[in-house]
């Protein structure tokens, strides 16, 4: 890519997605940021389709934040994470893309429940180490994901194939 750009990136990460998802034989429609939880609808041959969030970045981790995927409280300045939200739309996956130079783009196929269980284990682990107070901001709840973390995930796109219904 030309320049750093954030939209710029987010706009070329869901073209690359969709055309992913074409060579894969599936049909998509993008929304590029207007629809809260997702930013293509898939589609198989067949019927049926499923949410897909992309989250593109050209360097560094992927942001989020953990109040999308746990309950939180708090007792003065300890955050208390409660129970594990439910996916908002059935089926919705996780498509991280790391933009890089043309043919080193990365992919990372995670499922929004899986997403949501790493995030919280690795968010109680460094409440934990700081004794429930994040070190610089008590009260954010931004969290990242590495690529190191998602390298399990790396091209699952079987990941959105077993989940339509009928794309076999």
């Amino acid at each position: 890519m030309p320049r750093k750009d954030t939209q710029l990136t987010k706009q070329v990460g869901e073209y690359m997605v969709a055309a992913e998802l074409a060579r894969r034989g599936l049909l998509s429609a993008t929304f590029s940021g207007s629809v809260r939880h997702y930013d293509i609808v898939a589609s198989g041959p067949k019927g049926g389709h499923i949410p897909i969030q992309v989250k593109a970045m050209a360097t560094g981790d992927w942001q989020l934040n953990i109040k999308d995927f746990t309950e939180i409280s708090f007792q003065r300045h300890r955050q208390i994470l409660g129970r594990s939200k439910p996916e908002p739309y059935r089926h919705l996956v996780f498509v991280f893309i790391a933009v890089g130079t043309y043919g080193s783009d990365e992919f990372f196929v995670v499922s929004w429940r899986a997403l949501r269980d790493i995030l919280i284990r690795d968010y109680k682990a460094n409440l934990k180490r700081h004794n429930g107070v994040r070190p610089k901001n008590w009260e954010t709840t931004h969290t990242a994901i590495s690529r190191k973390a998602l390298a399990p995930y790396k091209d699952r796109w079987d990941t959105i194939l077993a989940a339509i219904p009928h794309a076999a």
